[in-house]
């Protein structure tokens, strides 16, 4: 795989190409949970653990840019970005990297299997969950613009928008883990307590990977306020 290093001059005029390219590879990770799930509920063993293995290593890579950009990350900058926001920002993208990682290190370590009667529900909550990562990563990609226009304008309004959508979204996903762990409820009786608990956990990983998705959009719409 040919080398994703986002650095270079960058730092000579703004922070926010390499800060893109941190969640273009953050979102890589998450993607890879719905394929690892759904390679489990299928029995797919060698599916799940190369989806695993994909996992960790986006996640190594997401850590490599994350540390290249702070300690590239000037102690202030002449530009309308602060160096705090930048550095949140960064922050909540890098926990959908670490939450991706918490999940396939769990599944595939204590070998999970996915139960009939919450197949569905996990796919579609994991997928959901997904997409919430994937609208944040589009807003991510229109931080260029702003920066052009001043943050301000129509593009900010767009930017606003698309972070109202974002909250709306994760609303969506809790519902969707309430839902599954109301499921998970009702059939504790077919699992050992240990598995039970396991998959509460899961359930509250899975769907922090929209809760930290919403958070992200939610600081830049601090970026913009400020």
């Amino acid at each position: 795989m040919p080398s994703r290093n986002p650095m270079g001059s960058i730092f000579g005029k703004s922070p926010l190409p390499a800060l893109q390219q941190h969640m273009r590879v953050v979102l890589d990770c998450a993607r890879d949970v719905p394929v690892l799930l759904r390679a489990m509920a299928n029995g797919e063993a060698d599916a799940a653990l190369e989806a695993r293995n994909r996992i960790f290593r986006t996640e190594a890579e997401a850590d490599l840019i994350k540390n290249e950009i702070r300690s590239a990350l000037p102690k202030s900058l002449f530009m309308p970005v602060d160096r705090r926001d930048v550095l949140d920002v960064l922050e909540m993208q890098d926990c959908i990297a670490n939450t991706a990682q918490d999940i396939a290190g769990l599944v595939v370590v204590r070998r999970m299997e996915v139960p009939g009667f919450m197949r569905d529900s996990l796919l579609a909550l994991a997928q959901r969950c997904v997409e919430s990562c994937e609208l944040c990563a589009r807003i991510i990609e229109e931080l260029d613009e702003l920066l052009e226009t001043g943050f301000r304008g129509r593009e900010a309004q767009q930017v606003e928008d698309m972070v109202g959508e974002l909250n709306l979204l994760e609303d969506d996903t809790d519902e969707l883990g309430a839902a599954l762990s109301r499921i998970l409820f009702q059939h504790e009786d077919q699992l050992n307590p240990v598995t039970v608990i396991k998959w509460y956990q899961v359930i509250e990983w899975i769907g922090d990977l929209a809760d930290f998705a919403e958070k992200t959009g939610d600081r830049l719409r601090l970026l913009i306020a400020r």
